[in-house]
């Protein structure tokens, strides 16, 4: 029987991110995977698509809407694959009894002001020029896992590149039976 993967988009959701159908095909066949278009639970209907107002949206509510649809919908203990503010709704639903058995989060919004941790195998993933990181001290407190991609910025998970690697790791790790980051290069 296949692990469970649980899935969380970015704050633009499936209809910007054509990426993530990359990160689905790739594990798809190793995993029993479901998705959750995290604007879709945030009920974040805007008229205007900026950056600026997507990400007010979600701070001033989205994102807790977000998090109770999350622990309503799912029950069942699984492995999350998260993007952006799609990880700080998982790490948040973790904290009020969402069952998770592994995080791994790329470029997760604001995580770095959290002071409190899942009781789970937490993997983070940063850009290199990605501003709001975690502090070493941080890392140190929280004892999380944390890989820095050189030369990517805040968007490195719509990279081939980088969906290649975190899918190998996610998948060498499944092999492993031990949901961790492995220091791998970067395909060329």
């Amino acid at each position: 029987m296949a692990e469970r993967l649980v899935v969380l988009s970015d704050m633009w959701g499936a209809k910007k991110g054509l990426w993530i159908t990359s990160y689905l095909g790739y594990l798809q066949q190793y995993f029993d995977i479901v998705f959750y278009d995290i604007r879709q639970l945030s009920d974040v209907n805007l008229i205007s698509n900026t950056a600026e107002d997507v990400y007010e949206a979600f701070i001033n509510g989205g994102m807790n809407t977000a998090l109770a649809q999350l622990l309503v919908k799912e029950r069942e203990a699984s492995h999350y694959l998260t993007f952006c503010a799609g990880g700080t709704i998982a790490w948040k639903a973790a904290l009020c009894g969402l069952p998770m058995k592994s995080l791994t989060a790329i470029s997760p919004l604001n995580i770095h002001l959290l002071r409190e941790k899942p009781d789970c195998k937490i993997n983070l993933l940063f850009g290199e020029y990605q501003e709001a990181k975690p502090t070493p001290e941080w890392l140190s407190e929280m004892d999380v896992n944390m890989e820095i991609m050189p030369k990517f910025g805040k968007d490195l998970y719509s990279d081939d590149k980088v969906i290649q690697k975190v899918c190998m790791d996610l998948l060498d790790a499944l092999l492993k039976n031990k949901l961790s980051f492995k220091k791998r290069p970067l395909v060329s």
